[in-house]
């Protein structure tokens, strides 16, 4: 059984869409060691809600290596430039009908 959602609204862009899972260190890297040492379980499977259309750019931008070491929270995702013009741009988007 799927989890819901625990939030309305996207925790990036604000848009009220349906919103998908986003593990803020990727699951690829879980079975590594390095991850295993340094990070809980809870850690490991902590993430954000967020729409469609910031999940496909967040990963677009980094790969999982990247956003395991250098983007595992919600403050550094927001903090970043690249995410940050993104987000700007999926705000000014319509949501699709359908």
């Amino acid at each position: 059984m799927r989890q819901r959602a625990p939030f309305e609204h996207c925790e990036l862009c604000g848009r009220q869409v349906p919103l998908t899972f986003h593990h803020l260190i990727p699951r690829k890297m879980h079975r590594r060691p390095r991850f295993q040492k340094h990070f809980t379980r809870e850690q490991l499977n902590a993430g954000i809600w967020v729409c469609q259309a910031c999940h496909r750019g967040i990963h677009k931008l980094y790969d999982e290596m990247t956003l395991a070491r250098d983007f595992n929270t919600l403050a550094k995702l927001q903090d970043d430039p690249a995410v940050q013009r993104h987000v700007a741009w999926v705000g000014k988007q319509r949501r699709r009908k359908g």
